[in-house]
């Protein structure tokens, strides 16, 4: 039986496009009409192969007669060696053969050309050979997989060389991972997008594919799904527009609508991956780290359980972070409430849960956070260690977002400023019109200031260990007894250096200097 090339992951290693294999994919979208997804366009090449492959083989068998030791041949016979990659070769000897244990058999001396060095073959044998098979199961292989079944082992590589070698066809357009011939394009020409802009503009909000066709005068015999594909293939070309629908839904955006939290990730959340020891945290700050649900303690990141993305409600703690940045982030909890979509961002409809106002947020998935709330903050005047509350109101996809109010009063919180180039921690009285943490409550004197600290380079150079002995030395120094809990020293970090709970407790527990008293509380050791 012969193993087929395209059955082996070697042949779909570094594979490369040929000219036929371009010419298929191009005739089968033309017959298509249609975009089809790089995976399916990956099938159908496959399956191309494997049956060129098969064709290529039965055609190789026709040249010739298939060597089979139990054969006699004659002088001049051409015979064909599937064993030697189909090689052909013409008997030119016939000698009788000498070993007793075979019985009486003929050697052959076959010439395979004047590159080729001529060789011998035992012929007329009667002993049992693997070799003695008939053609039909010659050509049936060990394991013959179909397509799905190569691409999903040996040939799972092949949907991103596509993507790769296809994009560099000028004949072929592509859009989210579907492709199509350009000439069944709609002509979308820089008119077409100017009207695009100017209907997005109008509104001021997200614009679905459709709706903006219908702005349009498009050839009517184009089918729906091409004059579709066309436009935002070309929407998704031209840099003024931003595509940030929902799930399967398409919409369009102009980018200088979106506010730059959402364009870029803000300083005050950039978070550089910290390696530390899991081994040190406490045990007990292991719980303290799962309720804060930090977005970048990977460790506990998880894909949303199902009982999670049923719940209607979910509250979460607004820490300094997200608070200067504007933002909410995305965590195990609140990431069942956000859609996801194929685009960088994800528009969502927020709901002010105190006035019913609706407004427009940004999902950015990749930085783990939804842009889009400063003015809401500012508007309520929500602190740091304000608790945040999420609603699913019914299947429009809309969230109310609102927080836990409670008549206004002046409390004493933490304020943080900078003095002589370094942060200063002090208790002062503030107005506070919510239900907070009081372990995470935090305020900024001059927060610009405190935005230019973090990025200092003097600032930059100091190591987590120093700057969370330094904040808790006058974190202690606010408290008559000197014990400052961990979660209070998470959030004054993250004041000025972006990190989750994990590295930050680790130090905590692991330095000589600090001494844990139970209950999460920690003071300086005497």
């Amino acid at each position: 039986m012969i193993q087929r090339k395209t059955q082996t992951a070697e042949y779909w290693q570094g594979f490369t496009l040929a000219p036929s294999d371009i010419e298929f994919l191009h005739n089968l979208l033309l017959d298509a009409e249609q975009p089809m997804p790089t995976r399916a366009l990956a099938e159908a090449l496959i399956g191309e192969h494997s049956r060129r492959e098969e064709a290529e083989l039965r055609a190789e068998l026709g040249r010739g007669v298939v060597y089979q030791p139990k054969k006699r041949f004659a002088l001049g016979d051409k015979i064909i060696f599937p064993s030697l990659d189909f090689r052909l070769g013409e008997v030119i000897e016939l000698r009788p053969g000498h070993n007793p244990e075979y019985g009486e058999f003929e050697v052959i001396t076959v010439d395979f050309g004047p590159e080729r060095r001529q060789r011998s073959f035992a012929a007329g044998l009667a002993a049992a050979h693997k070799l003695n098979v008939n053609t039909p199961e010659l050509l049936v292989a060990s394991s013959v997989e179909p397509p799905a079944s190569l691409l999903a082992t040996v040939a799972a590589s092949l949907p991103a060389t596509l993507r790769t070698q296809l994009g560099q066809q000028r004949d072929f357009a592509t859009f989210e991972d579907r492709w199509l011939p350009r000439g069944l394009l709609a002509d979308i020409h820089i008119g077409y997008l100017n009207i695009a802009e100017a209907a997005i503009e109008m509104r001021g909000a997200p614009v679905e594919t459709a709706s903006l066709l219908a702005e349009m005068e498009l050839p009517a015999e184009i089918k729906p799904d091409v004059l579709a594909f066309s436009l935002n293939s070309a929407l998704n070309a031209d840099g003024r527009f931003d595509q940030v629908g929902p799930g399967d839904t398409r919409c369009w955006i102009l980018r200088r609508l979106e506010p730059v939290e959402a364009m870029e990730m803000p300083q005050a959340l950039r978070y550089a991956p910290t390696t530390f020891d899991r081994t040190l945290v406490a045990s007990d700050l292991l719980q303290v780290e799962w309720e804060l649900d930090d977005e970048w303690s990977d460790e506990l990141i998880s894909e949303p359980a199902a009982v999670r993305a049923s719940l209607p409600t979910t509250t979460l703690m607004l820490t300094y972070p997200h608070l200067a940045s504007g933002t909410l982030p995305l965590n195990k909890h609140t990431r069942p409430f956000f859609p996801t979509g194929f685009g960088e961002r994800t528009a969502v409809t927020l709901i002010d849960g105190r006035w019913g106002q609706r407004f427009t947020a940004w999902v950015v998935h990749a930085g783990r956070y939804v842009a889009g709330l400063r003015p809401w903050f500012e508007q309520h005047k929500l602190p740091a260690g304000a608790y945040i509350v999420l609603e699913r109101r019914d299947k429009s996809g809309e969230i109310v977002v609102d927080f836990k109010p409670k008549r206004m009063r002046r409390e004493w919180m933490r304020k943080a400023q900078v003095v002589d180039g370094k942060l200063d921690i002090q208790l002062r009285k503030g107005e506070v019109a919510c239900e907070f943490d009081e372990a995470l409550i935090i305020g900024d004197e001059r927060p610009d200031e405190i935005a230019k600290l973090r990025v200092s380079a003097a600032f930059a150079e100091r190591s987590l260990a120093q700057i969370v002995y330094e904040i808790f030395t006058d974190l202690a120094g606010l408290s008559q007894s000197g014990t400052v809990h961990a979660k209070t020293v998470y959030s004054a970090v993250n004041l000025v250096r972006r990190c989750p709970p994990g590295p930050i407790f680790a130090i905590l527990t692991s330095d000589a200097r600090i001494q844990e008293v139970g209950g999460g509380l920690y003071r300086l050791a005497i």
